[in-house]
């Protein structure tokens, strides 16, 4: 049996949405930011299609393309390597007493590493650092001290979720990619504990 959650913490996860595309209104073509929303309001990957029309009304950013595909395709691979390098780093955190214990929060800890990705395949698909929003990201920090989510373990979680993104992608291109993931560790690392 799933313990009932407050109506406070509710009404945070609701309003911890970490994207916002707000700041493309001026450097992105007006008639992609709705692709972008709609998935990140269905919490979905980018399909193939908003892919596709991506690169069609927005050229520019056609290098980055099929590397949200790639890892949109391969993040059930990406999240199992993030999670095995946090059980090793942390052996006791889905036991009893750990942070990630019951097996039910551990499972949420799992779904927000492919919930990060998804949010930094859109900044990929965009050509752009700048994908989050400050007041998700302040909501967000609210419901981890809230549910008393282990911080130390979910950095661990988004570093190696960006290992083993990168170690997927063409050696020439990480250094271009590495600042999409460092984008987010960085708002991760800044969280109270």
């Amino acid at each position: 049996m799933k313990p009932e959650l407050s109506e406070a913490v509710k009404e945070l996860i609701q309003k911890a949405r970490i994207v916002s595309f707000s700041s493309w209104e001026t450097t992105h073509p007006r008639a992609i930011i709705p692709l972008f929303q709609a998935a990140d309001d269905q919490g979905r990957y980018l399909t193939d299609e908003d892919l596709q029309q991506i690169q069609t009304l927005s050229p520019q950013t056609s290098g980055f393309i099929p590397v949200a595909r790639l890892l949109r395709d391969r993040v059930t691979e990406i999240v199992d390597e993030a999670r095995v390098q946090v059980l090793i780093t942390f052996p006791d955190i889905t036991q009893p007493g750990g942070g990630l214990y019951p097996p039910g929060r551990a499972e949420a800890c799992w779904r927000d590493f492919w919930h990060f990705l998804r949010c930094i395949t859109y900044g990929i698909a965009g050509q752009s650092t700048d994908y989050t929003s400050p007041a998700g990201l302040n909501y967000m920090n609210m419901l981890y001290q809230e549910l008393q989510v282990p911080l130390d373990a979910m950095v661990v979680g988004l570093e190696n979720i960006k290992i083993a993104s990168l170690k997927r992608i063409d050696s020439e291109q990480q250094a271009a990619l590495a600042p999409y993931f460092d984008h987010l560790i960085t708002q991760l690392k800044s969280f109270k504990p």
